[in-house]
């Protein structure tokens, strides 16, 4: 497990950089009323180590960096874990932290499991409510809330379309234990449906399987899709090996899947997303709003932003320039 030494950041205001420094020790308590003499005590618990979730967690810093709130943040990364999830999510709940940041749908879930309590903040999760986390995404009506990272998935295969217009067979490449990509899957099934593509289903049930059923698409499909996924995220840069390798272009969930093993991408903006979970934490922590009562968030749709792979387009001899149209 990789873990980040509980540290005190003693934020300064917009623009300015965090003072922190090792060990120091401040009050707990579940919320806060605003206290500005108050030291919250904070768990972060990602799911494991890839540049979405990574851009996540740094968002999130950033706005409590900005709040002028001072704070300790207990980092960990269970590095896709499951009983290290259980472990640190315990360990919060030991520690009397005041809020828990989760990162990724099984660390929501794992905190869920250890604490009905303590509030909870999520993000890098597609649906609450259809994952069992919350009631209602308007309402989730417990102790979590969060920002979600849903996809634009049907405006993501009608750019597949636009840049491969040959292509009529996709391979939906994703992890079966995740239930969040399960059912962005089914959105790009029922997209495909729509726009008279046939699709087929590769699934990996951990990283091991990847590069065998990766390798297994090749000649099978004419292209790939892949949604927001943390096993695939993982393994991008060895998808990208791949897809070069046996011509097999895809058309993915994010910015850093795309840059790892995607031609292109309609992506959303993890930093943001981070950034706005910080800032719902913060408004928890200083008394001034409630998880229950506070609406799933998600990235306006004017932020979305058009990212383009050029170098695996080159390799695979695709033409991007349709997307500048």
């Amino acid at each position: 497990m990789k873990s980040i030494s509980r540290r005190t950041f003693i934020a300064a205001g917009a623009g300015t950089a965090a003072l922190f420094a090792l060990g120091a020790c401040g009050n707990s308590g579940n919320g806060g009323s605003g206290d500005s003499g108050k030291t919250y005590k904070i768990g972060v618990l990602q799911l494991t180590q890839h540049a979405a979730l990574d851009a996540a967690n740094d968002g999130f810093i950033k706005a409590l960096d900005e709040s002028g709130l001072k704070y300790e943040a207990d980092q960990q990364n269970a590095n896709n874990d499951q009983s290290t999830l259980a472990t640190v999510a315990s360990k919060f709940v030991g520690d009397g932290v005041d809020l828990i940041y989760a990162i990724a749908t099984p660390a929501a879930q794992a905190v869920l499991a250890a604490t009905d309590e303590i509030p909870v903040v999520g993000c890098a999760i597609t649906d609450y409510a259809a994952s069992g986390l919350v009631a209602d995404n308007e309402k989730p009506g417990g102790n979590l809330t969060g920002t979600s990272d849903m996809n634009p998935v049907d405006e993501q295969i009608a750019m597949l379309q636009k840049v491969l217009p040959n292509a009529k067979h996709v391979g939906m490449l994703y992890a079966s234990n995740e239930s969040n990509s399960q059912l962005q899957v089914e959105m790009a099934e029922a997209a495909c449906d729509k726009a008279g593509l046939t699709h087929e289903r590769f699934t990996v049930s951990s990283s091991n399987e990847v590069q065998s059923v990766v390798e297994s698409m090749v000649g099978k499909v004419d292209a790939g899709y892949s949604p927001t996924d943390n096993t695939i995220a993982a393994a991008a840069e060895q998808i990208g090996q791949i897809a070069k390798e046996g011509k097999l272009p895809f058309v993915v969930g994010e910015e850093n899947m795309c840059m790892g093993m995607g031609v292109c991408t309609l992506s959303i903006d993890y930093t943001e997303l981070g950034h706005m979970a910080g800032e719902m934490a913060v408004k928890i922590l200083k008394g001034e709003d409630k998880p229950a009562d506070m609406a799933i968030e998600t990235e306006s749709s004017d932020k979305l932003k058009v990212i383009k792979n050029e170098d695996m387009a080159s390799a695979l001899g695709i033409d991007l320039s349709v997307l500048d149209a």
